[in-house]
């Protein structure tokens, strides 16, 4: 499997953010989005994830064009952005079992207990999530990452939040999901997590 991105040009409020960018993941491969505050990453992963449209380019999954049928794909792939998509009147429990559903849990191995384990929350699961930290509730925005048969992880910051004890056990998470021959798109400000290919953004933002 493969997904590319041909001469993806980004434009928001008449501003131009990038253009003509390009890029390419195979499977077992991590691409990381670097680049300065403002210069597009949260866009291009929006784009990624068919939250947006690009202005021109296209985007490829398996050399298929995605665009002409962007609902067929989005099993395919999981996008986790800055805001955790947690319900606090629900348990930790309850969060995880609506993601599960959404993505169809029966397709995967992992069970909702293996996802609570995988960020260490199982002893937290019938907690109202209102009652968790900001760290605790990153951890539960990105257990369900375990809870989903998506090859294709779009990852926007995701180590926010997190303590030492919260980031291994995303590092941990991602080489296992790499290991099983998938692939992951990050944005980041920190170094690597895992060893992977970089595409710096400021390359591409545009300059009058």
């Amino acid at each position: 499997m493969s997904f590319t991105g041909n001469a993806i040009t980004c434009i928001r409020s008449d501003r131009v953010v990038f253009q003509r960018l390009s890029f390419s993941v195979k499977d077992g491969e991590i691409l990381y989005l670097k680049g300065p505050n403002g210069c597009g990453k949260s866009s291009l992963l929006r784009i990624m994830a068919g939250l947006l449209r690009p202005t021109e380019g296209v985007l490829y999954w398996n050399e298929e064009n995605i665009s002409k049928s962007v609902d067929s794909f989005l099993g395919d792939f999981q996008y986790i952005g800055h805001q955790n998509a947690v319900k606090g009147a629900l348990s930790v429990n309850e969060n995880l079992k609506i993601w599960a559903e959404i993505y169809n849990l029966n397709k995967n191995n992992m069970s909702i207990d293996d996802a609570l384990q995988a960020f260490k929350l199982d002893r937290l699961a019938n907690l109202p999530a209102r009652f968790l930290s900001a760290g605790q509730k990153r951890r539960l925005n990105l257990s369900r990452l375990s809870a989903t048969d998506s090859r294709l992880w779009l990852l926007d910051e995701p180590s926010t939040s997190l303590d030492d004890a919260g980031s291994l056990c995303l590092k941990e998470l991602i080489n296992s999901h790499l290991e099983r021959g998938n692939m992951v798109i990050m944005a980041t400000h920190e170094s690597s997590l895992v060893n992977g290919k970089t595409l710096n953004l400021a390359d591409f933002v545009f300059n009058e």
